[in-house]
């Protein structure tokens, strides 16, 4: 396994965790998740975290709350949304960002991360390197690389444990698969923040974030948010599924600098196309949001 990464001199300190399970709350369902001994009987184990906690903009939330809620419409309780700034750990929005929820292809995200955390960007998978396997798996949105890669890294609890050792929460998600295609996975946008900030100082950060589709230009995202403030400037995952639409990434602002977000619906009362057109409301509307 590769050496543990520090988001950066700055920010992060090296600590110890206990993990314990609970139940969870799935999309408005309440599911008791099976302890699984991840850390192979050890008690603990190291990882870096940063050496606070994220600070809320109360005046960022005044600002945009009532056009996301908006929005969102009544339908409030399918929604998870938290964007924070990178650098400072600073909130600009949250909303059911504790709660579980299905991510489709978002999940992808977990296995391109925990892979770069055990391997070499430059090793193989079938003859093809990693850091080449994780930019189709991501941008293409490539199901059949994500399953393989899931498993070339040793299944989903190895994919959890590499996860915890970069300071992602196990309790935070639940993975069943590498593309995001089986309803069984299960995430909350807060364990997506936590996996995309880690990236964000991991060593190969610029494998990772060159292999996310890009707004208006490139993969799954080449047709949305084109001709917007947004355009080229907004690095995420998409995901779909029946009644399930996700995106999740990096923007730069031109006010916050680098921000990270993680916008999760489940409602399978709301056409697809119409869950979409809102994300990228709420995309767009984070993207213009003044200094506050």
């Amino acid at each position: 396994m590769k050496r543990i990464a520090s988001y950066s001199q700055s920010l992060a300190i090296l600590t110890t965790i206990s993990l314990a399970w609970g139940n969870s709350s799935i999309a408005g369902e309440t599911n008791s998740i099976t302890t699984i001994d991840y850390f192979q009987g050890r008690q603990s184990i190291e990882i870096y975290v940063p050496k606070s906690e994220p600070r809320t903009s109360a005046g960022c939330a005044t600002l945009i709350e009532p056009v996301i809620s908006n929005i969102m419409g009544s339908y409030r309780d399918n929604w998870g949304i938290l964007a924070e700034q990178i650098e400072e750990g600073t909130t600009l929005y949250s909303h059911n960002a504790d709660k579980f929820f299905i991510p489709a292809s978002n999940i992808k995200l977990f296995t391109t991360a925990a892979a770069l955390q055990k391997l070499d960007p430059q090793s193989k998978i079938k003859s093809k390197s990693l850091q080449d396997w994780i930019k189709v798996t991501n941008v293409r949105s490539d199901n059949y690389h994500a399953d393989i890669l899931l498993s070339h890294i040793g299944g989903a609890s190895a994919a959890k444990l590499a996860l915890a050792q970069m300071g992602v929460n196990p309790n935070s998600f639940r993975q069943a698969d590498g593309s995001g295609l089986s309803r069984r996975n299960v995430a909350t946008p807060r364990s997506l923040i936590m996996t995309l900030r880690a990236m964000y100082y991991a060593p190969d950060r610029d494998v990772f974030y060159s292999s996310l589709p890009i707004a208006g230009i490139s993969g799954t995202l080449r047709n949305r948010m084109k001709g917007t403030p947004a355009q080229g400037k907004v690095y995420a995952k998409t995901g779909t599924l029946r009644g399930v639409r996700a995106l999740s990434g990096y923007m730069n602002h031109p006010n916050f600098g680098k921000v990270v977000f993680s916008i999760l619906v489940n409602n399978p009362r709301v056409s697809g196309s119409s869950l979409v057109r809102a994300i990228d409301r709420i995309i767009l509307q984070l993207s213009i949001t003044p200094p506050c």
